[in-house]
């Protein structure tokens, strides 16, 4: 049985293969964990959705497929093969009665070759058939290899025919593919160096082998990528490419609000059980400003601006593995304690990497609380395709001329950042100050339920 990368939501397109869980060979039971993998939303483990035995791993670890690719194989406990000639040729003779009695369920035959719509596999040759082990899946005289490895073999201008395969009948993994492409870049630039180190003879070069691409220095160190670090990669760079990033930032005179949370957050804990941080006062500001201003609420759609009539505030938290953006979905019909919540809730599941998909899909605008990690001013980039992101940054006591007079205050910055195609300065200024309004007229009247 084939088994495939499930859809798990509209916008995800395709998955990282992070860890298999289970090795060739191994038994399986229904819903027993398969292999941990990546998206762009969260990172998952796919269970088996059947009991048997893991006959052949396709997809290797670090190689991103599309949903609906095929990653494994699992002979399951109802799967019987037929048996061979060489076992007892007379078993594949049917018998009169099987002739007379025909059923519907077929017999499912091994290492048979394939047959085209006329019922004719074509002849294959003893050494064409060696030589699509050695390389690949053989069809016929034909060699296959998966779409992965046939992309980078185009991309990198390689014959796969020289690649050695160590996938199950010799199949040429993306692995092997990079493996490779790996040690050619390697040999040219070792060539590189001989050559340069001739030309410089009469010289006193002394070089590192850090010079050089793909070749490390005896004071370095390379590390391998993890799957969420290649998935954060590469939507960071979709996000600088894609977007028209500009940004804004104020100062927030937040002292009313330090005030009420330093009254209110003791008797909160005892009673709700979760910490009362800032964050909630900011999402509750942010959910409000969003719809006063809603363009910040859309996204671009090159012919036009999907306005999302939803809040739905993504939070970005520093997990373990990388950051990763939960969900509070309809943001503005929560009060300050249900804000408080949602968050503890995400936040915890995050740090534990227990999220769901479910928990970080619909995002519709990002708040980013990089104050928690000493910043003072940041300029974030936006959680495509979203059309903005704000961080709030570290609480600080200076002084600032209140009334004509100095006064010590608790000042803090908040940075926007927008897609330019969507909001003009006016918008986004519009936008902070609604922000910036929202926190300075929080006191300790302010409603917490």
């Amino acid at each position: 049985m084939k088994i495939e990368l499930p859809q798990v939501g509209e916008s995800v397109t395709e998955g990282i293969i992070g860890k298999w869980l289970v090795a060739v060979g191994d038994k399986i039971e229904k819903y027993d964990p398969l292999v941990e993998v990546v998206t762009d939303k969260v990172a998952m483990e796919l269970p088996s959705p059947v009991a048997g035995t893991l006959r052949e791993i396709i997809a290797v670890e670090g190689e991103t497929i599309p949903m609906g690719g095929v990653i494994a194989d699992i002979e399951s406990e109802n799967e019987k093969a037929a048996p061979t000639t060489e076992d007892n040729p007379a078993d594949l003779e049917p018998s009169s009665e099987q002739d007379k009695e025909i059923g519907t369920t077929g017999i499912l035959l091994k290492d048979v070759a394939p047959v085209g719509p006329t019922g004719s596999g074509g002849i294959i040759d003893s050494a064409s058939s060696k030589k699509g082990q050695n390389n690949g899946q053989n069809r016929g005289s034909r060699v296959i290899y998966s779409p992965a490895v046939t992309r980078l073999a185009e991309i990198h201008d390689i014959n796969l025919e020289m690649v050695t395969g160590t996938g199950r009948n010799g199949r040429v993994t993306k692995k092997d593919l990079q493996n490779f492409i790996d040690s050619e870049k390697t040999s040219v630039d070792s060539k590189s160096i001989d050559q340069d180190d001739k030309k410089s003879s009469n010289t006193d070069s002394v070089r590192t082998e850090g010079t050089y691409p793909n070749v490390l220095a005896n004071d370095e160190e390379k590390i391998t990528l993890s799957p969420v670090r290649k998935m954060i990669a590469s939507n960071m760079v979709k996000s600088a490419t894609l977007i028209p990033q500009a940004w804004s930032l104020v100062e927030v005179n937040v002292s009313g609000l330090v005030e009420l949370r330093n009254k209110v957050k003791d008797d909160f804990h005892k009673r709700e059980k979760v910490n009362l941080t800032y964050l909630p006062f900011v999402l509750k500001a942010v959910s409000e400003s969003l719809k006063e201003i809603p363009l910040l609420n859309s996204s671009w759609n090159e012919d036009s601006i999907i306005l999302k009539h939803q809040i739905n505030l993504g939070i970005a938290v520093a997990a373990p593995e990388g950051l990763v953006v939960p969900v509070i979905e309809n943001a503005d019909t929560l009060s300050i304690s249900g804000l408080a919540h949602k968050l503890d809730y995400l936040t915890t599941r995050a740090r534990e990497g227990t999220l769901t998909v479910s928990d970080v899909q619909s995002g519709t605008f990002t708040v980013n609380n990089t104050g928690a990690l000493g910043s003072i001013a940041s300029q974030p980039l936006v959680n495509y395709p979203q059309a903005g992101i704000i961080t709030t940054e570290a609480i600080v006591k200076r002084p600032v001329v209140v009334n004509d007079a100095i006064a010590i205050r608790s000042m803090m910055n908040i940075c926007l950042s927008f897609d330019h195609r969507i909001i003009d300065g006016e918008q986004a200024s519009g936008f902070n100050r609604s922000v910036k309004d929202r926190l300075e007229s929080m006191n300790l009247n302010t409603q917490i339920y």
